[in-house]
């Protein structure tokens, strides 16, 4: 808790408190061993790195210290479900027990009670405080006051929006090519990118960056603001308030409109297709790379698979194939460069598990992992996300596939040995003879090949595929 009104519950005032605690108890406290989040939310532990940093120091062995002082509960975690969660984990893997040097209990079992009584409170007034400021927001919001960090194009002074110029040509720039139907949105991307024109925290722009800023209201004077949280780009949100604001504009109403009629058009045009980038329709999928950028190539439209950096603004050479042509030519290198015949192990499938709802499932969820990787990375460098919120994002998405990928095992493994009318034996098979064998399940093909192959790097410009072997 950090507010200029309340002094003696800052940070400093409270690391005072629980020095002097420390003195007064005999408690050794090293500097090494203070954890400050000062200034950030203590409603999620998953966005305070000091405090990660702290319950992943308290599990190293020997353990590093005995006790956590806090001034007060509240002030470990504002949610319940993270108190209890992080103390029964202190407890049961270090014997690591919380201590508020303001809240002094006695080791006895209504203090149980009355700590976690202490605990409700703390939750019930941090939401009530978040439904009190919200309120004041979605107020502000209708007044047309501008509430966060201020869009590329201005800067916030004095609580007000001010026109930095440079940022509003390019701004202007964006406007006039895209309305004008000069170019799309990716193009664009890269033409500002080709002239070393970053995004407001650094970052080069990418399709997304220009949707953002193609659909802002602020470059016509206006606010927006979406009170239920994050809109996740999506503009017609039902609860975004929309409000005339007494900054100067950046664009005028008639290249405003315009903008949004093309916008309009092509949403009409190409239609968003779910799940596009992430289906396999090849077994190579996820090997091959693009000569300019090193992006996997991923599927486009139909057949065809295409530079994701390219797709996205961020690699100017367009660098597609046709995912059988793909196959062809990589046949044709696997003959060349093995002359004898190069024998991989494969398992006959006599159940056919991929018939499991379950197994369907898990495999529909990892086919959307890595679209949610993308998209993690692409919200970092937009600036959406923090380091800390990106770090985080990764490695949760990291341990559920790691998840999925054993339970599929874990099934496969039940549902195939649960046939007992046809043994499972493995048995080896040629590795050309393998890939064009139309009775050959895709699993084990796709298994074969990225058993084999590390990497393909594909350059269209010259016609050529770049094999890195395993072996």
């Amino acid at each position: 808790m950090s507010t200029d009104d309340q002094l003696e519950f800052s940070p400093d005032a409270q690391l005072k408190a629980i020095k002097q605690y420390a003195k007064q108890n005999d408690i050794i406290l090293t500097n090494e061993h203070i954890y400050i989040d000062e200034g950030i939310s203590g409603r999620k532990a998953d966005k305070r790195p000091a405090f990660q940093l702290m319950i992943a120091t308290a599990k190293t062995k020997p353990k590093p210290f005995d006790v956590i002082l806090v001034h007060k509960f509240d002030r470990f975690a504002r949610s319940r479900e993270d108190s209890v969660v992080y103390k029964s984990l202190l407890k049961r893997e270090a014997g690591i027990k919380i201590v508020s040097i303001s809240e002094q209990l006695e080791d006895d079992k209504f203090s149980v009670i009355l700590e976690a009584m202490l605990e409700a409170m703390a939750e019930y007034y941090s939401l009530n405080l978040a439904d009190e400021v919200k309120k004041g927001m979605t107020e502000k919001a209708h007044r047309g006051e501008y509430q966060t960090t201020a869009p590329f194009g201005y800067v916030l002074e004095n609580k007000k929006l001010v026109i930095m110029p440079e940022e509003a040509k390019t701004v202007r720039l964006i406007f006039e090519k895209f309305a004008s139907r000069e170019m799309g949105m990716r193009k664009i991307a890269i033409y500002l990118s080709d002239l070393g024109i970053k995004s407001k925290r650094g970052n080069v722009f990418i399709n997304r960056t220009i949707d953002y800023i193609l659909n802002n209201p602020v470059y016509i004077g206006k606010v927006r603001w979406t009170p239920t949280g994050k809109m996740q780009f999506n503009y017609n949100h039902p609860d975004t308030i929309i409000a005339d604001s007494d900054h100067e504009p950046i664009i005028t109403q008639e290249l405003w409109y315009k903008a949004q009629e093309v916008i309009k058009e092509n949403k009409e045009l190409f239609p968003y297709r779910t799940l596009a980038t992430s289906k396999k329709i090849t077994w190579l999928h996820g090997l091959v790379h693009c000569s300019a950028c090193d992006k996997r190539l991923v599927r486009a439209t139909g057949t065809y698979m295409q530079c994701n950096g390219y797709s996205k603004g961020r690699c100017d050479t367009s660098n597609h194939i046709k995912s059988t042509t793909l196959e062809e030519l990589v046949l044709e290198a696997l003959q060349r460069d093995f002359t004898a015949p190069l024998e991989i192990a494969i398992v006959p499938k006599p159940s056919d598990y991929k018939n499991s709802d379950e197994f369907n499932l898990i495999n529909q969820q990892l086919a959307t992992f890595e679209s949610k990787l993308d998209r993690i990375t692409s919200a970092y460098q937009d600036g959406v996300d923090s380091i800390e919120e990106y770090k985080s994002n990764k490695a949760y998405l990291s341990a559920e596939r790691e998840k999925l990928h054993t339970r599929l095992t874990e099934l496969r493994e039940t549902l195939l040995n649960a046939d007992e009318e046809q043994p499972i034996e493995k048995r080896l098979k040629d590795v050309h003879e393998l890939l064009t064998d139309d009775t050959i399940d895709f699993e084990n093909k796709y298994q074969a090949v990225h058993f084999l192959i590390s990497k393909i790097t594909y350059e269209k410009a010259e016609k050529t595929l770049l094999l890195t072997y395993k072996l």
